[in-house]
C-alpha cells in the first residue's frame, strides 16, 4: 500500500511498547513510529524515535505530534496498554480514510475484560457529539492535513487537558468524521467499574481543572458553528394560568416497592408555606408496588395516584399524564422512585427560587448516597460548571444538568415532554435554557440513592450506546434550532 502513516503511541512499559510496536511493523503502510514518553526516561526502543510530553491530551503534545509528521496520515493510540491491530485492519482504517476523505476515522474493536474478550462497538459522530467523552475507542487515524489545520486553529491558551479534544471539535467543522463499523482491533480495558459508578467522573470536583478547559474549548466551538448563546434571556410571566395547588411532586414509578415508601414519606414531611400535593403515576407495576400505593393514597389525602389508560409510556410519557391532569400545581417538581428529599424545606426552597428570580426551570443539588443513605463518592454534585453567563452552552457538553428538577407547569404544558425513559429531563433543560434563564440551588436538597436496583447500575455497551446516542441527537435537535434562532436573530 503505497500510502503512508506516522503512528504515535504512549510509552506503556517496554513489554507493552514493544508489543504494540511489533504489531505495527506488520504494515508496510506505517513509515514512522514515535513513543510518546512522560516518564522522561533515557529508555529507547529499536526502531521507534521518542517524543517527551506532559500529558497525552495536551495542545503541547498535539503541536508535537504535528511538528513531526510528514506523512500523509497520523495513527493516535490513545491507550498506554495492549492493542493488537486487526488481519489488514491498519490498511483497512487508510482505504476507508482515502475513500470518505474524512479528517478523522475509527472504529469498532474488542476488549479485553479480565479474562473475557467482549466486542465494543461504537456509535456515531454526529453534529451534536460534543461532549468530551465521546468514545472514539483507542486508535484515531487522523488526515494529517486537517490535524494540522485544527492544531493551528487552536486557540493561544495552553490546554493541559482539552488538546485532544479541541483538535476533534475543530476537524469537525472541516471534514466529515466517519466511523468504521467493523471491529479492527483489540484493546485491554483497564477500567473495569460498572456504568453506574463511571457515570458521574465528570462532575467529580477533583476534575473541575479538567471541566474548566473542555468547557472553553466547547464554547468556542460552539461560536465558530453559530450555536452560542450570549446571556440574553426571554422574561417569564409566572402568574399565568388558576391553579388550586402551589405545586405538585411528580413520581414516575414502575416496580419500586421497595423504595416508593420511602420517597412518598419525604414528600409528605416537607414543611411550606403553600399547598402542594403529590402525583405518582404508576407505570403498570407488578411487583407489588400498585397496591402498596394503593393502602398510602389511603393515608395522605393529597396523593393522587394514577394508572395511564395506555401502555406505551415511558418516564417522558408519564410526565405528561401527571402535568396535563387537573390537580397539577403551577410548578411541577421532579422526585425519582427511589430517591429522597434531602430535607423538609427542599420543596419550599424550589418555589421561593422561582419567584425570586423569574425563571422557567429551576435546578438544584444533590448528595450521592448508599441505600442506607451513607454518602459515597463523589458526595455532593453541585453542577458548578452550570453560570448564568454560560450555562446554556456548557450544558451542550456535558450529560446531566442535575437535580432535583423543577418546572413552571404551563411552559412545561407547552413544550411537553419526549416519551421516553432516558435523557427527558435533559432535553428538557436544553430546549427551555434556549430562551429562559434556570434558577440553580447549589446546596443539596436531594439525596440520590444508588443501589443495584438503579435502572443504570450495570448497562452493558449496546445499553451504554443507545443512551449516549439519544443524548447526542438531541444535542444535534438543540444546536440546529440554536444556528437558527442566532440567524433569526440577525
Amino acid at each position: 500500500m503505497s500510502t503512508k502513516l506516522t503512528a504515535f503511541i504512549p510509552f506503556g512499559g517496554d513489554e507493552i511498547a514493544k508489543t504494540v510496536i511489533n504489531n505495527l511493523k506488520k504494515s508496510d503502510a506505517v513509515a514512522k513510529i514515535y513513543i510518546l514518553d512522560f516518564s522522561k526516561s533515557d529508555k529507547t526502543i529499536e526502531g521507534t524515535e521518542k517524543i517527551f510530553v506532559d500529558n497525552l491530551f495536551s495542545i503541547d503534545t498535539m503541536k508535537k505530534i504535528s511538528n513531526n509528521t510528514k506523512t500523509e496520515y497520523i495513527l493516535l493510540i490513545t491507550q498506554n496498554d495492549y492493542i493488537e491491530f486487526g488481519y489488514f485492519a491498519i490498511d483497512r482504517f487508510l482505504s476507508i480514510a482515502e475513500d470518505t476523505k474524512a479528517g478523522l476515522v475509527y472504529s469498532d474493536y474488542y476488549e479485553i475484560k479480565g479474562e473475557s474478550v467482549l466486542p465494543h462497538p461504537t456509535i456515531e459522530c454526529q453534529i451534536g457529539s460534543v461532549r468530551n467523552d465521546f468514545d472514539f475507542g483507542y486508535v484515531l487515524l487522523f488526515n494529517s492535513k486537517a490535524f494540522k489545520e485544527a492544531v493551528s486553529e487552536s486557540r493561544p491558551k495552553e490546554y493541559l487537558f482539552a488538546g485532544l479534544y479541541d483538535v476533534r471539535l475543530n476537524i469537525s467543522r472541516n471534514y466529515p468524521i466517519f466511523r468504521i463499523q467493523e471491529f479492527l482491533y483489540t484493546a485491554k480495558e483497564n477500567d473495569l467499574r460498572k456504568s453506574g459508578e463511571k457515570q458521574f467522573d465528570y462532575v467529580d470536583p477533583r476534575n473541575r481543572d479538567v471541566q474548566i478547559e473542555m468547557e472553553i474549548a466547547c464554547t468556542e466551538h460552539l461560536k465558530k458553528i453559530g450555536a452560542y448563546l450570549e446571556p440574553q434571556f426571554e422574561t417569564i410571566d409566572i402568574t399565568q394560568g388558576s391553579f388550586e395547588y402551589e405545586a405538585s411532586v411528580i413520581i414516575p414509578v414502575k416496580n419500586r416497592v421497595k423504595t416508593i415508601a420511602d420517597a412518598v414519606d419525604s414528600v409528605m414531611k416537607q414543611k411550606t408555606n403553600f399547598k402542594f400535593n403529590l402525583i405518582i403515576v404508576d407505570n403498570y407495576s407488578n411487583d407489588g408496588t400498585t397496591e402498596l400505593l394503593s393502602s398510602l393514597a389511603k393515608k395522605y389525602s393529597n396523593l393522587i395516584n394514577l394508572i395511564p389508560d395506555r401502555t406505551d409510556l415511558g418516564i417522558g410519557g408519564c410526565w405528561n399524564y401527571a402535568i396535563f391532569h387537573p390537580s397539577c400545581g403551577k410548578f411541577a417538581v421532579q422526585l425519582d422512585s427511589d430517591d429522597l428529599y434531602y430535607d423538609e424545606n427542599t420543596l419550599q426552597k424550589i418555589v421561593d427560587v422561582f419567584y425570586k428570580e423569574k425563571v422557567g426551570m429551576v435546578i438544584g443539588s444533590y448528595q450521592m448516597v448508599n441505600f442506607k443513605l451513607e454518602e459515597i463518592p463523589p458526595g455532593i454534585i453541585d453542577h458548578r460548571e452550570w453560570t448564568p453567563e454560560n450555562g446554556r452552552n456548557n450544558a451542550l457538553r456535558i450529560n446531566g444538568l442535575g437535580a432535583p428538577r423543577a418546572f413552571y407547569t404551563p411552559l412545561l404544558r407547552k413544550i411537553k415532554v419526549p416519551n421516553v425513559s432516558y435523557g427527558e429531563d435533559y432535553a428538557l433543560g436544553l430546549i427551555i435554557s434556549r430562551n429562559y434563564q434556570i434558577g440553580r440551588i447549589y446546596e443539596p436538597i436531594y439525596l440520590c440513592r444508588r443501589w443495584e436496583g438503579n435502572s443504570d447500575a450495570a448497562l452493558d455497551i449496546t445499553k451504554i450506546n443507545l443512551h449516549n446516542f439519544y443524548k447526542d441527537k438531541i444535542r444535534t435537535i438543540e444546536i440546529l434550532a440554536r444556528i437558527h434562532k442566532n440567524k433569526n436573530l440577525k
